[in-house]
């Protein structure tokens, strides 16, 4: 008998064997060796197109849960701020009303307050308009684009955002990765402007390899467990949410996610994200090991 044995395999992605064999001793001659890695490097690429289609699948699936959860994100944020600002607008302006007839100089003096909530929900409304459709990142760039969402954080919150950001690693990522990464940022800097009690919030892109940037969002607030906010997943809390959002805008780039924190001690939030395929098969094949 003989045999012979083809792997099935591309880069670091090893998916079979294909095993021959034949009753005959010599069976397998240059010629027939020959044909049989023609069908093995074909099977390849049939695995490969198979989960091409899949992978397709499972993105427009992503896609389209990350398009309902940025609605009911927006919902969210609409109710959480201006809908309630307004609806205190206008509580106070009824109680002023009835003020005037009695106390002109209280009434103005609620008047001015109501002057200033009305120009912080403008500011709220705007920052809002911003985070869900930069036009700057499509004139300037990501950089700009961070910037940009960082001086708005300071504007409308007074939340220190620190911006650093290596311009040959912008200068490498396509638009697509350019406003995934985007929305990552602004995510996370909203989840610890929010939850975290921070003085600081710092964003970094640089590249750490040939091939693969590193994005790090990094704060000084109150830190939290990460085990515990992942077992809580079920319960749909909004911190376990925000963290399932992130892993799956990363996973939108072929990026690996992780995170790290602890109580009191701050967290760091580090997504690495492949330039090219051979740079996504490296990373994966790391996360393997």
């Amino acid at each position: 008998t003989s045999g012979y044995c083809f792997p099935l395999r591309s880069g670091f992605n090893v998916y079979g064997v294909l095993l021959f064999a034949h009753p005959e001793p010599d069976y397998f001659n240059a010629d027939r060796i020959k044909l049989l890695d023609i069908i093995g490097r074909q099977s390849v690429i049939a695995i490969q197109n198979a989960r091409l289609y899949q992978d397709l699948v499972e993105e427009k699936e992503r896609m389209a849960e990350v398009y309902e959860e940025a609605r009911k994100k927006l919902a969210r944020d609409l109710h959480d701020g201006p809908t309630q600002s307004v609806a205190a607008m206008a509580m106070r302006l009824n109680i002023t009303k009835r003020m005037l007839s009695k106390d002109v100089k209280a009434a103005s003096d609620e008047v001015t307050k109501l002057e200033e909530l009305a120009h912080r929900t403008t500011k709220e409304i705007r920052h809002m308009l911003f985070t869900l459709r930069p036009l700057i990142l499509e004139s300037q760039g990501l950089a700009a684009a961070i910037q940009a969402m960082a001086d708005k954080m300071m504007e409308t919150y007074s939340q220190k955002v620190v911006v650093d950001i290596e311009e040959r690693a912008t200068q490498q990522l396509e638009m697509g990765k350019q406003g995934v990464i985007f929305y990552i940022v602004e995510e996370a800097v909203n989840n610890a402007r929010k939850h975290a009690s921070a003085e600081t919030i710092a964003v970094k892109l640089r590249q750490v390899d040939t091939g693969v940037v590193l994005l790090e969002i990094i704060d000084n607030g109150v830190g939290f467990d990460v085990q515990s906010v992942t077992q809580n997943y079920d319960k749909r809390s909004s911190s376990s949410l925000g963290m399932v959002n992130l892993r799956e805008r990363a996973e939108l780039v072929n990026g690996y996610f992780q995170i790290e924190s602890k109580p009191k001690k701050g967290t760091k939030i580090q997504v690495y994200i492949p330039l090219t395929e051979e740079a996504a098969d490296r990373l994966h094949h790391a996360r393997r090991k």
